[in-house]
C-alpha cells in the first residue's frame, strides 16, 4: 500500500444511516483514517456506545438536556464533551478533523456544514438540504476559505466521478436516476391510502425514515436537482431525472459530442462514502463491483408527474431561486414528519408543499439570516396547513 497519510474525520450526525456506515467503513480502513470527533442530535445512547468504541477527541450532541448521558462515556474514552447547536459547530471546526462528513439529516445540518466550508474544510457532504436551503452561501463560503464540497450521495457522487477531467463546457445535461421508490407501479388511486409503512419500504436501499418517504414521493430526487445545481454549476433545464428501478446505475453525463458516460455500482453507500473520504484516491474496499454476467436489464423510463408531482415543485423553486428552495425544504420536512405521525395522508405531502410554495414571494438571499427567517415562516405556515388538514 505504501506511505499513506492517515486522514482525521469528523462526522456531523455520527448515529443516523450514513453515519453509523461511515463508521464501520473507518474501522476498516483503521491506516487511512482516524475518527477525531462525532456529533448527533439526539440518539444518546448510540452516541455514547460509538464514543467507547472510536474514543474521539471531541463529542457533542445537539439536544443540551442529553449531556448527563454522554459524560460518562466521553469520561472513560478521555473525550471532550459539548453540547448545543454551538457544540455541532464545534465539531464541524475541529482542527484536527482533515475531513467533516456532513451527514446531518435536514435543515439541522445547515449552520455546522457552513461553519466547515468557512473553516476550510473538505466537506463530504450527505446533507443535500444544506445546498438546497443556501447554496450561494455555501459556494461562497468555499470559495473564499479554499474549503471544498465532495458529495456523498449515489447520484451526485456519480456525476462527480463521470466528470473528473472533464470541462463542464463539454457537457449538454445532467441525468439523474431514480429507483422510483415503492410506489413507482402502485396504482395512483390507491396512493391516497398509502401508509407511512407502505412508503417506508424501499426496495433498493436501506436509508433513514426521512429520506425514504421523500424518495416515495420523489422530492429526494427534486432536492438532489437543486443539490447538483450548486455543485456542477447547470441550470435547472439542462439536469434531467429518469426511473432505473434496478439502481445500478448512479447517474449519468450527456455530453456535447452525444456520448453518454454513466457510473455503476451495486446500491451500497458504503462505495460512496468511501469516494468521499478517501477523494482523489482510489483504493480497494468493501464493496465489490456489480456482477454483469447475471441475467437481468437496466430499465430506464420518464418520470410520470402526476404520480410524482413533487419533482416539478422542485424545479418550481429552483428556478424562482432565492429563498423558494428554502421553503420548499421547511415545508417538505413539515410535511413529512406529519404523515410519519399519522396526521397527514401521503398525497398530502407535495399538497403542503405546494401551498406552502404559492403562499411565499422568493426574496434574494444576502445573509444567513435570510435563509433561517424563510425556513422559520415556511414552517410555521406548513404547521398551519397540515393542522388545518388533520381537522377536515
Amino acid at each position: 500500500m505504501g506511505n499513506v497519510t492517515r486522514r482525521g474525520v469528523a462526522l456531523l450526525g455520527s448515529t443516523g444511516s450514513i453515519g453509523v456506515q461511515a463508521l464501520k467503513l473507518i474501522s476498516h480502513f483503521p491506516d487511512r483514517f482516524e475518527v477525531v470527533a462525532l456529533s448527533a442530535g439526539r440518539n444518546a445512547g448510540r452516541l455514547g456506545r460509538q464514543v467507547l468504541e472510536h474514543r474521539p477527541r471531541l463529542v457533542a450532541i445537539g439536544d443540551p438536556r442529553l449531556r448527563a448521558e454522554l459524560e460518562g462515556p466521553a469520561r472513560e474514552a478521555g473525550s471532550r464533551l459539548v453540547a448545543g447547536p454551538e457544540g455541532l459547530c464545534e465539531v464541524a471546526t475541529c482542527s484536527e478533523a482533515d475531513v467533516v462528513l456532513a451527514a446531518v439529516v435536514g435543515a439541522a445540518g445547515l449552520l455546522p456544514t457552513w461553519e466547515a466550508l468557512k473553516a476550510g474544510k473538505v466537506v463530504a457532504l450527505a446533507n443535500k438540504e444544506s445546498l438546497v436551503m443556501a447554496g450561494p452561501l455555501m459556494r461562497e463560503a468555499a470559495a473564499r476559505s479554499g474549503g471544498s464540497l465532495i458529495p456523498v450521495d449515489s447520484e451526485h457522487s456519480a456525476l462527480h466521478q463521470c466528470l473528473r477531467g472533464e470541462s463542464i463546457e463539454s457537457v449538454r445535461r445532467l441525468i439523474l436516476t431514480a429507483s422510483g421508490g415503492p410506489f413507482r407501479t402502485t396504482p395512483i388511486e390507491e396512493l391516497a391510502h398509502a401508509t407511512a409503512e407502505q412508503a417506508l419500504k424501499h426496495p433498493v436501499w436501506e436509508m433513514g425514515r426521512k429520506i425514504t418517504i421523500d424518495s416515495a414521493t420523489l422530492m429526494n430526487k427534486g432536492l438532489e436537482v437543486i443539490e447538483a445545481h450548486w455543485l456542477f454549476g447547470l441550470p435547472g433545464d439542462r439536469i434531467d431525472v429518469i426511473l432505473h428501478p434496478q439502481s445500478r446505475v448512479h447517474s449519468m453525463v450527456e455530453m456535447v459530442d452525444g456520448s453518454v458516460i454513466c457510473q455503476m455500482g451495486i446500491p451500497d453507500m458504503r462505495g460512496p462514502i468511501q469516494y468521499a473520504l478517501g477523494y482523489p484516491d482510489r483504493f480497494e474496499g468493501p464493496v465489490g463491483p456489480p456482477d454483469l454476467t447475471k441475467p437481468g436489464s437496466l430499465d430506464f423510463y420518464p418520470v410520470d408527474g402526476a404520480r410524482f408531482p413533487s419533482l416539478a415543485l422542485a424545479y418550481r423553486a429552483l428556478e424562482a431561486g432565492g429563498t423558494a428552495p428554502a421553503v420548499l425544504n421547511a415545508a417538505n420536512e413539515v410535511a413529512v414528519e406529519t404523515f410519519l405521525g399519522g396526521g397527514i395522508e401521503f398525497l398530502s405531502i407535495p399538497a403542503v408543499v405546494r401551498e406552502v410554495l404559492d403562499a411565499h414571494t422568493a426574496r434574494p438571499i444576502h445573509s444567513m439570516e435570510d435563509i433561517l427567517e424563510a425556513d422559520r415562516s415556511a414552517r410555521s405556515e406548513a404547521e398551519r396547513i397540515v393542522m388545518k388538514a388533520g381537522r377536515t
